[in-house]
């Protein structure tokens, strides 16, 4: 079983950086793909970005140029940098792992607002 623990959201003015992290816990090998999705109210969950264990990664096109996210330097971390942030990344951010089957976090509430 695998548990992930997000850190890092808060309340930011808009064009301010915020840097979510991820732990994963619980798994024997390391994790190839670990990613980001976040829930806006009243939408449904979105993907915002994912690497994988060579280092690739992918991003929603909403946050293509200011998001960055990558692999920590402990096993089966991720961090997810968020630079000049709007008011339409306000969500629930989850980190999001497959390992046999998808595992999410509780989530992390980021605020983008003046």
């Amino acid at each position: 079983q695998v548990q992930l623990v997000e850190s890092g959201g808060g309340l930011v003015q808009p064009g301010g950086s915020l840097r979510l992290s991820c732990a994963a816990s619980g798994s024997r090998f390391s994790i190839n793909v670990m990613g980001w999705y976040r829930q806006a109210p009243g939408k449904e969950r979105e993907f915002v970005a994912r690497i994988d264990g060579g280092g690739r990664t992918q991003y929603a096109d909403s946050v293509k140029g200011r998001f960055t996210i990558s692999r920590g330097d402990a096993r089966n971390t991720v961090a997810l940098q968020m630079n000049s942030l709007k008011p339409e990344d306000t969500a629930v951010y989850y980190c999001n792992v497959v390992y046999g089957t998808a595992y999410w976090g509780k989530g992390t509430l980021v605020t983008v607002s003046s």
